[in-house]
């Protein structure tokens, strides 16, 4: 298997009208992918472990890039000096399911506010206030309402989105975060089998091409629900508009009020719901 490889052929067994047959099916590869940094620490430089998410192989840059900007540990594109697979790991296995980055010298990382995540995926995480005074705590703020967005634009974003994802088409098992602007145009995509995932991939990205933050003007759609990680990834970005087809938990509406971004929820092609923000959706 190409080690790299984002999708598997894999023989299955199929019912269907009344009778089996013996096909093949494409699978959405989920593989461990660790994160670490190259940073320096009391003028000496050392290399720390991050995190450990499970992921589709790909995009693993703009995921460990995104990670990185989601958690507050890079702000700017120039933060970042080198990201490459690791080389002082003894299998080719695990060097293509492990990622350095090499932060530039003078950055001051704070791992305090990570530790939450060293060892989990980025899914886990502490909720309540805590999550809310931490985003506050690093300077996050309430997004400008200027940008707006009609309702006939956000019922039509669900389409668009599933004409993009290549890798749903292949294996339909994979979630995607597709960046709009207001106008429906698709930006950028990013797809994994998990949700954080393909939100880091995007945004990362972006990031990698000196585009983060600047983020103001457009939507996001999740293909899954709308979880308070990825509100505080929103908010990370300066995304104002956050749509998905699932629904919104309790937090993410939390987030959403608190930080003045518009969320959309159960997009269906008659209607959706919305839980904060109505006054950037036209009629």
């Amino acid at each position: 298997m190409n080690r790299y490889a984002s999708q598997l052929d894999h023989e299955i067994h199929r019912f269907h009208d009344g009778s089996w047959q013996r096909v093949s099916d494409q699978l959405a590869i989920e593989e461990p992918l660790e994160i670490r940094i190259s940073h320096v620490e009391g003028g000496r430089r050392k290399k720390t472990p991050l995190s450990i998410t499970m992921r589709t192989p790909g995009q693993d840059f703009a995921l460990a890039a995104g990670f990185l900007f989601g958690e507050g540990l890079v702000s700017r594109r120039d933060d970042i000096e080198e990201i490459d697979y690791c080389r002082d790991v003894p299998s080719e296995a695990e060097r293509c399911n492990t990622v350095l980055v090499t932060l530039r010298p003078g950055l001051e990382v704070n791992l305090e506010n990570q530790k939450r995540n060293f060892t989990t995926t980025s899914a886990c995480g502490v909720c309540g206030k805590a999550s809310l005074a931490a985003l506050a705590m690093d300077g996050c703020q309430a997004l400008p309402v200027s940008t707006k967005i009609s309702a006939a634009t956000v019922m039509g974003l669900p389409g668009a989105l599933r004409a993009a994802q290549r890798g749903f088409d292949s294996t339909g098992g994979v979630h995607a975060a597709g960046l709009f602007t207001p106008g429906g145009d698709l930006l950028a995509l990013g797809e994994d089998v998990g949700r954080h995932n393909a939100f880091d991939k995007l945004v990362g990205e972006r990031f990698l091409a000196g585009e983060a933050p600047a983020f103001e003007r457009t939507a996001i759609l999740l293909s899954g629900r709308a979880s308070y990680e990825l509100l505080q990834k929103a908010v990370r970005a300066r995304i104002p508009i956050v749509a998905s087809v699932g629904a919104p938990s309790s937090l993410a509406v939390h987030i959403a009020q608190a930080f003045s971004i518009t969320l959309a929820g159960f997009l269906k092609p008659g209607g959706f719901n919305v839980y904060s923000g109505r006054s950037r959706i036209r009629d």
